[in-house]
């Protein structure tokens, strides 16, 4: 019988808390059937191990420090109470104090969010990945180890200072933790009482970044410090922002046989569009497409060439406000200084939250430009008939997936399925869809980790579900002869799609294969001299 990890055993000094094993995860549908024995997970090398007093589960996402002493540990746990502190007080948690507290004090421990969260189910149940372990953790490190009195005092008596040996292994696991959840929010969607485990998660992130500097590399030294250095989380400096929109011109020229020049930093334009920066260096025919839909539309745009101002990352949004805030700082700083009446964010679920949601509790009135999705303003465009458009152009099966930041946050589900419906004669739901769908697996910040042994986890653990969802949606057109798209309006999406897709070898055995909307749009235009989409 498997032994239930119970929060307790958070500081467990001996070996790992789990094992991942094969014959544990979630069934993928036939023709895949049983896991691939791609699994077990690689083990840590002894380097790597050596960082660690004990594992969470035998995966490293991302380097803690390994104290040589007690007086070292006592200064770590030292900080992250320090750390707790500031992020119960109203002076220092700036965005999300007051549902951080409600998910605190109200949870029933009905365990409704289990079976809606894809990282737990399909680990095979194991009980660290269920939503609301790291947040009893949380609950009784703070009655135990925290001044008592306040809202403090309002704690569940479920939660004492005895379950919780307050010491670096379990701040270790802690950290570790909160590097296993996507922060989809699909908890907090079946939760009866709003209770949000998702956001517990992102708050545990930010009292490592900002206290015990600890956060993924991908995110911070080569997020969000390198973004704000040289302009781009890609390292994609202003000269080479110029020639990729040089080469984009050329290749929109030899496509379509339209002569467009992309404007860039023109004063006074209706829209500064801001695309995820991985668009240009992986994905170019996407922001080809956008800019072949505003010309045709006849729309007053313009891009920035300003460091910042042509990458809608914000990485902060993941893991720490301070850098959060100074990102979004810098785009609305740019769009004043362009006098442009709005921004409008690309095809990036993570800067949607970040640039629309997140920077409304930061900005000062004078800086609270408009902030909108480009799917609505995509839907007027096809719906105007400004296009001429042809079903027949997409008459492959399109399945869509639903970025968690722009459909669960935002709640923008139907304008890109009237698009779909209105230029792709065989689209296909996933199952469940909108709202309810399922994470890629890659939120977060997983798509862009690969640190350490961390891929076979975000790959054959929190993917796994949305791999799933698409053999069943594909189910009926299942030949490798059928080619199948799946539409992914959000670059860090796709970057997952594309692990993904390449882990499972979904191109090669079943022919799918993965794009934006804006591509699909452009490929029905029946005035460009060849199919946009090859």
């Amino acid at each position: 019988m498997r032994r239930s990890v119970r929060v307790q055993d958070i500081g467990r000094r001996d070996a790992q808390l789990v094992h991942i094993e094969p014959k544990d995860l979630t069934m993928l549908p036939f023709p895949q059937g049983q896991p691939n024995g791609q699994f077990p997970l690689k083990s840590l090398t002894d380097d790597q191990r050596q960082r660690f007093e004990a594992s969470l589960d035998g995966i490293s996402a991302i380097a803690l420090p390994k104290p040589v002493n007690e007086t070292e540990e006592a200064e770590l746990v030292r900080k992250f109470l320090a750390g707790l502190e500031k992020l119960l007080s109203s002076e220092n948690n700036w965005t999300f104090l007051q549902p951080l507290l409600l998910s605190l004090e109200n949870c029933a421990s009905c365990q409704t969010c289990s079976d809606a969260c894809p990282i737990y189910m399909a680990s095979g149940r194991k009980e660290i990945y269920r939503p609301t372990y790291r947040a009893d953790i949380l609950r009784s490190i703070i009655k135990g180890y925290l001044k008592k009195g306040g809202w403090l005092s309002k704690l569940s008596t479920r939660f004492t200072a005895s379950k919780i040996t307050l010491d670096w292994v379990t701040i270790a696991r802690l950290a570790e933790l909160s590097y296993r959840c996507t922060l989809c929010r699909r908890c907090a969607q079946a939760c009866p009482l709003g209770i949000d485990n998702g956001l517990i998660a992102h708050e545990l992130r930010k009292v490592f970044s900002q206290e015990l500097g600890i956060a993924p590399k991908e995110l911070h030294d080569l997020g969000t410090v390198q973004q704000l250095q040289v302009g781009s989380t890609t390292g994609m400096r202003p000269k080479a922002f110029e020639d990729i929109k040089a080469f984009m011109e050329e290749e929109i020229q030899e496509k379509t046989g339209r002569k467009i020049t992309i404007p860039v930093d023109q004063k006074g334009a209706d829209i500064l569009l801001i695309h995820n920066a991985g668009e240009f260096v992986s994905w170019p025919e996407n922001p080809e497409a956008f800019a072949i839909l505003f010309d045709a539309a006849g729309l007053s745009w313009t891009l920035s060439s300003e460091l910042v101002g042509y990458d809608a990352v914000n990485y902060g949004v993941w893991y720490d406000d301070v850098q959060l805030a100074k990102i979004a700082l810098k785009h609305v700083r740019i769009a004043k200084d362009l006098k442009v009446n709005r921004i409008v964010v690309g095809e990036c679920g993570h800067a949607h939250k970040a640039t629309i949601v997140t920077a409304d509790r930061l900005l000062p009135p004078e800086l609270n430009i408009r902030r909108e999705s480009c799917l609505p303003l995509m839907e007027k465009i096809v719906m105007s008939g400004a296009l001429k458009l042809c079903r027949d152009t997409n008459s492959f099966p399109v399945t869509l997936h639903d970025p968690c930041n722009t459909v669960r946050m935002l709640g923008i589900a139907e304008p890109q399925r009237r698009i779909l419906r209105q230029i792709c004669p065989q689209f296909i739901e996933m199952e469940p869809h909108g709202a309810d769908n399922y994470c890629c697996g890659g939120g977060g910040g997983f798509a862009i980790m690969s640190s350490l042994n961390f891929s076979d986890w975000k790959l054959g653990v929190a993917g796994r579900t949305k791999i799933k969802q698409i053999l069943e949606a594909f189910k009926d057109v299942a030949s490798p002869e059928i080619r199948k798209y799946v539409c992914a309006p959000c670059s860090n999406c796709k970057a997952q799609l594309r692990d993904l897709f390449d882990y499972y070898h979904l191109g090669e055995r079943y022919n799918i294969s993965y794009m934006g909307l804006a591509e699909l749009i452009v490929n029905a235009m029946t005035d460009l001299k060849e199919p946009f989409i090859s």
